[in-house]
């Protein structure tokens, strides 16, 4: 038996059956061989970074040794000459706590999956040049945040990983800044459960949700609770069709002239008949003004989705680029469909009450890799001006001689 290196057309022995000591070689059973050979530029001094091919050739004696029967396997394999390495560019990393924030680094070698790392939480890195940044390929920018339920102290960390799983991570550099979350209840009736449990089940039958007077509550608490972790999973799943670019040059647009029904974080505890039957987390802003107002595109983007989203009932998500996502959620009508290029301000539908909505207004949140984060950052001019702005122009700058 031998085993070969092919590479750019030229073929490397590296063991031979004849000559064990090459290796660690052991007879794991009679038909199975265990071979471990270290192979690098030490070893095969011109290997080079790349695709490279290991073929095992193995041949015995049949017939009395009067001929011999071969087999071959082969297996692509990429070189990794260089391990990967990751180091910080941008400066002033601030994040308050549900917040995000943005960072521009450089990972190496250029093809590695890079990101930032918070906590449990990962978020991917892109080439800079979709944020205009151009002339190092190596050059990285990432959005990252702190979330709500992450405590202050979280540590943050860029990564850098090949192919092979060799890693490289160094600690980001940043300051977070706690933000108090507000804490309401909500009393739900009867009313509130025949208005929103029906119209949910019909569009999740999936769920089996019953609808009988009795089972209103109990079905309540499952869409509450389960249905929105799913709806969330989901998102998760929708920030895989990010753009790896900019889609957007400047701050978001809120909805005008809206009164705030519910802020970002609310701690809500759910009463029904003077009991306490449930707790979530309200992850977005509630904005109502009248019934029916037209709902704007905040800014710059790409339709990843225009459907029913269970809670959130008729949602429109537009991709801006980057990881970076905005929701427009309790639509009465859609006025847009995926794949859809829009501008700021472009007319996604109308507001409404479908999903789990009391009364006519617009659910609206920001999304980081499919995570909510507070929209206040991203309305606001001097936070996208110092946050984002700011370090996309110091990366382009050139270097002092």
């Amino acid at each position: 038996m031998d085993v070969i290196l092919e590479q750019g057309g030229q073929s490397y022995p590296v063991f031979s059956l004849n000559q064990p000591a090459q290796g660690d070689v052991r007879q794991e059973t009679a038909e199975r061989l265990f071979i471990m050979r270290r192979i690098g530029k030490s070893e095969v001094p011109q290997l080079q970074a790349g695709p490279a091919r290991i073929v095992v050739r193995a041949a015995r004696p049949v017939l009395f040794g009067l001929r011999q029967v071969e087999s071959e396997a082969a297996r692509d394999v990429e070189v990794r000459l260089e391990p990967p390495r990751v180091s910080v560019m941008s400066t002033f990393h601030y994040v308050n706590h549900g917040g995000a924030e943005f960072v521009v680094y450089r990972a190496t070698p250029s093809d590695v999956e890079s990101g930032v790392r918070v906590g449990d939480v990962t978020y991917p890195g892109f080439p800079a040049s979709g944020a205009g940044i151009t002339g190092d390929e190596a050059t990285r920018v990432a959005f990252f945040a702190l979330l709500h339920d992450q405590d202050l102290t979280t540590p943050v960390s860029l990564f850098a990983r090949d192919g092979a799983g060799n890693e490289a991570s160094t600690p980001l550099d940043h300051r977070p800044f706690a933000k108090p979350f507000a804490r309401s209840r909500i009393t739900i009736d009867d009313r509130f459960l025949q208005m929103v449990v029906p119209a949910i089940a019909s569009t999740t039958p999936d769920m089996n949700l019953s609808t009988t007077p009795d089972d209103l509550l109990p079905s309540f608490l499952r869409i509450n609770n389960d249905l929105r972790r799913s709806n969330n999973e989901t998102l998760v799943e929708l920030a895989k069709k990010t753009a790896p670019e900019m889609l957007w040059k400047d701050a978001f647009q809120p909805l005008v002239n809206a009164a705030v029904e519910s802020r970002f974080a609310d701690n809500r505890t759910y009463v029904y008949e003077g009991k306490d039957v449930d707790q979530q987390v309200h992850l977005g802003f509630d904005l109502a003004v009248t019934q029916r107002i037209p709902v704007l595109a905040a800014n710059n983007g790409i339709v990843v989705h225009a459907a029913d989203l269970g809670i959130y009932g008729n949602c429109v998500v537009v991709d801006h680029g980057l990881g970076v996502q905005s929701l427009y959620a309790h639509l009465s009508s859609m006025d847009v469909k995926p794949g859809d290029r829009v501008e700021k301000g472009r007319q996604l539908g109308r507001s409404g009450l479908t999903g789990l909505a009391a009364g006519d207004h617009l659910h609206f949140t920001m999304l980081l890799n499919g995570h909510a984060v507070n929209p206040v950052e991203w309305w606001d001019p001097k936070w996208m001006q110092d946050r984002v702005l700011r370090k996309l122009a110091e990366g382009r700058a050139p270097a002092p001689p």
